[in-house]
């Protein structure tokens, strides 16, 4: 009796939550495609351009993977991925930054092509950053960097300044040097920040220079100062190589006229000499005629002179 009892109150209450329901359709949370000025991190003036920017959502945080404008013959995608941490590390898989997993990364950006990571320490507007690069057989020139920005250890006893941001760039280009691409991490801008000042990834603001307002120390312009000069911040393509025809030289009487004005009519006759110029008989110069020598020789007999007949020594005398 009482298990009749019991399935009859289940019945009822599973008849009772299907006319509650409004049957409405909701989608799960997932990666979704957002514009791209809502990028959390943008590219330098003059670098690649954003393509699409995919964000998922988290509990703790967000995750964006921003595609960036590729001409390379290299397998992959240029992007910039990067992951904002809040309140817990669980639910966004979050992972320190050590040499086992950057090398899987490095050897996953770019297939086929040898990276090697740079050993110089370098650092941007935000902090220390390390890179891997490498050519490809092509010549193509790829870049891996990554970076964690957040605030030191002694101001996380604070009880502020929890947040953390990670960023990974990954670039190959057809043209560009590693100078070039390198100068992407010193200029790309972080334009997402955390809600309340308890998440503050970038620390206390620092102190300001020691220099300023000292006696014997000197502070000069940034142009031909003390001061090293700033990385390059983005980088053009280098130009296609354009084959020009070569220039055919035309000598005057050839020369086509300009586009517009009507040719001039050669002259018909000879050329009349303007007044106080030479008279020119000719307007070709005269070409020397060497003389020709003819060598005429007589056909048949030759007659004598009359003179000539009868004595010897006349006889003789004709014939010099």
């Amino acid at each position: 009796m009482r298990l009749r009892e019991t399935i009859l109150l289940l019945a009822v209450t599973g008849i009772m939550a299907g006319c509650t329901s409004t049957g409405g359709v909701r989608q799960p949370s997932a990666p979704e495609t957002v514009a791209p000025e809502k990028a959390l991190v943008l590219p330098p003036p003059g670098g690649p351009s954003i393509v699409s920017v995919v964000e998922r959502k988290r509990g703790n945080g967000v995750e964006q993977t921003i595609s960036l404008f590729t001409s390379s013959s290299v397998p992959g995608q240029n992007s910039l991925k990067v992951q904002f941490f809040g309140a817990s590390g669980a639910n966004a898989g979050f992972s320190m930054i050590n040499e086992s997993g950057i090398a899987r990364e490095v050897a996953r950006s770019a297939p086929g092509v040898p990276m090697a990571t740079s050993a110089t320490f370098l650092q941007n507007a935000y902090g220390p950053f390390g890179y891997a690069s490498g050519r490809s057989r092509a010549g193509d020139t790829c870049l891996y960097a990554w970076q964690q920005i957040r605030s030191s250890t002694a101001a996380n006893t604070q009880a502020r300044n929890f947040g953390m941001i990670q960023l990974r760039l990954r670039l190959c280009d057809a043209r560009a040097s590693e100078r070039q691409l390198l100068g992407i991490v010193y200029g790309y801008t972080v334009t997402g920040t955390f809600d309340g000042e308890l998440w503050n990834p970038y620390g206390n603001p620092p102190p300001a220079d020691v220099a300023l307002g000292r006696t014997g120390a000197p502070i000069y312009p940034d142009e031909g100062g003390y001061r090293a000069s700033p990385m390059p911040i983005g980088y053009e393509p280098a130009p296609a190589i354009v084959t020009q025809p070569r220039a055919v030289v035309r000598s005057a009487s050839t020369a086509q006229p300009a586009q517009g004005v009507a040719p001039v009519p050669a002259p018909i006759g000879p050329r009349v000499p303007l007044p106080g110029e030479a008279p020119q008989t000719s307007a070709r110069p005269a070409v020397a005629v060497a003389p020709i020598e003819q060598s005429v020789r007589a056909i048949g007999v030759t007659v004598p002179s009359p003179d000539c007949i009868g004595d010897a020594a006349m006889t003789a005398a004709c014939r010099r």
